[in-house]
């Protein structure tokens, strides 16, 4: 067994707008309010607040007059925000995330309710303090009672429900293919059999309507009804693109995952790769780390194998009929003859080639074993 959340739209009636409205910016405010109490007791009094200090601040919160506004809804997300918040702290201390930040209510807003504060009967959802089922867009049943849900609206002012179920995940059949895969920007990945998937280039295709519309929002006046409109329209193209993106990268990754039983990446580092400012733009379009994420819960879940090779595998230098090594290969390089064994490569299909020599290696083989460690496959791609 294993967990999955699935993600439903739904469109709220204007009483229970009104109550996620006032959900929503009462977890807003708390997280703020104990962020700032947590933040200035260590700066002041070199005092660390934890979740048992930082929830009793909570109880007071509710008992005093001024913030008495907090028990008109449910307590459950109020506590989990809370322990958001500290598991927030934690990947700060341990290096893994920058310092928490306020939330800002034009952004995304998201509210967590346990089992304690909704209920799921008969194919319908009620959550606490709502007397009438949400009306869901059920795309798909769910296969069994969720034990968390998480309300949620979006900059563009969307409501979706994600629902935390347990499954069991079938497994594909066996199949001998194998497949290595090159990710790049003017394709967005090659395999090793050849096959090129173009980049859609999403973000460039909407890119005059996003201009138009932001023209149009630098025109109206800060804080006026029209720039909360215009801030939508901005918003909805944005949730456009990046919808278009997801759906692009669900299916090709699905499909790749169905055709191969071993599926051979390269394990970018795209957070670095996106400080170079002239490609910045186009490496995040692509989405390749978003990618690798969905081959990599897709094929465990498939009964497939994600093998991933370290970044510095010169992947595009190394000949794949003979192994010998280009000392440079600048980018605009598309094509290259070997001068060892006089092979003509393509350079994205070579890489791929190589990529999935290198990451069978690493399965059979292990990733720290000789002959495959960091000093024998270090180098320029």
């Amino acid at each position: 067994m294993t967990t999955c959340a699935y993600k439903y739209r739904f469109y709220p009636t204007p009483e229970q707008a009104k109550l996620l409205a006032r959900t929503f910016g009462c977890v807003r405010f708390v997280y703020n309010a104990v962020l700032r109490f947590r933040t200035d007791a260590f700066y002041e009094r070199r005092e660390k607040i934890g979740y048992v200090a930082a929830n009793a601040e909570l109880s007071r919160m509710k008992k005093a007059e001024e913030t008495a506004f907090l028990n008109e809804v449910s307590s459950v997300p109020l506590q989990q925000c809370l322990r958001h918040q500290q598991a927030a702290f934690k990947n700060f201390f341990d290096g893994r995330a920058r310092y928490p930040r306020f939330k800002s209510k034009r952004h995304h807003q998201s509210a967590e309710f346990t089992r304690s504060a909704f209920k799921y009967r008969d194919g319908q959802l009620f959550l606490a303090k709502s007397k009438t089922p949400l009306p869901i867009r059920w795309s798909r049943p769910l296969p069994s009672e969720p034990t968390t849900i998480t309300v949620s609206k979006d900059s563009a002012g969307r409501y979706f429900v994600s629902c935390l179920c347990e499954f069991s995940p079938d497994a594909l059949p066996s199949t001998p293919k194998m497949v290595g895969i090159d990710l790049g920007l003017k394709d967005l990945f090659v395999t090793s059999d050849g096959d090129r998937i173009g980049n859609p280039r999403h973000t460039a295709t909407y890119a005059p309507r996003l201009a138009k519309a932001q023209r149009r929002l630098s025109r109206k006046k800060l804080g006026s009804k029209n720039s909360a409109k215009a801030r939508q329209k901005v918003a909805r193209l944005h949730a456009k693109i990046s919808d278009c993106r997801m759906d692009s990268l669900h299916k090709l990754s699905r499909q790749i995952v169905n055709e191969n039983q071993v599926i051979c990446v390269e394990s970018l580092k795209v957070k670095n790769m996106v400080r170079n400012r002239s490609l910045a733009k186009s490496i995040s379009d692509a989405g390749w780390g978003e990618f690798v994420r969905q081959l990599a819960y897709k094929a465990a879940w498939a009964g497939r194998q994600l093998s991933t090779i370290d970044q510095w595998y010169p992947s595009s230098k190394r000949c794949s009929g003979c192994g010998y090594v280009m000392p440079e290969m600048p980018l605009q390089i598309r094509a290259w003859s070997c001068p060892e064994c006089a092979a003509e490569h393509d350079r994205d299909v070579n890489a791929a080639v190589n990529i999935k020599a290198a990451g069978l290696a690493v399965l059979a083989l292990g990733e720290n074993v000789s002959g495959m460690g960091q000093a024998s496959i270090s180098g320029s791609r």
